[in-house]
């Protein structure tokens, strides 16, 4: 079966943590984030996608639509290098911009994968946050 890109839902939410509590770098301690927050991003201020492989997820993506923010955006790492982080980003994007937003951002820790996945994808160094993390920057390419 192709690897379906699909919003996330409610009931991804188990398979959502799983995914995140697997990564290797930018780790997050299991319970400092809740269900329920998890679930506003998806459902109220944002949106989420998935990659899914036979009812596994491989990887998601959220974007929050009143500030900007990339809350997450992680692929399984037995899942990674196959482009899954990449239609994940580019589905995000595309929806952000369709709400009307001009600039999106972001923080990652230095170093990692991730910082360069997003240079690679076009996001700007605007330099450290106060918690010593990389802040990105990207503008709406239609502005």
């Amino acid at each position: 079966m192709k690897d379906l890109l699909r919003q996330a839902i409610r009931s991804d939410v188990a398979e959502l943590w799983r995914v995140r509590y697997a990564v290797r770098e930018n780790t997050l301690t299991p319970g400092r984030i809740s269900d329920a927050e998890l679930i506003a991003q998806i459902e109220s201020s944002g949106r989420g996608w998935v990659i899914e492989n036979d009812g596994k997820l491989l990887g998601f993506a959220i974007g929050n639509a009143e500030d900007g923010n990339i809350w997450a955006l992680f692929v399984d790492p037995d899942h990674a290098g196959q482009g899954h982080g990449r239609r994940l980003h580019d589905a995000m994007l595309d929806w952000l911009w369709s709400r009307g937003l001009q600039r999106l951002w972001l923080s990652t820790t230095p170093g990692t994968r991730a910082e360069a996945f997003y240079r690679r994808a076009g996001w700007q160094d605007c330099g450290l946050t106060e918690g010593g993390e990389l802040r990105f920057e990207i503008s709406n390419p239609s502005t």
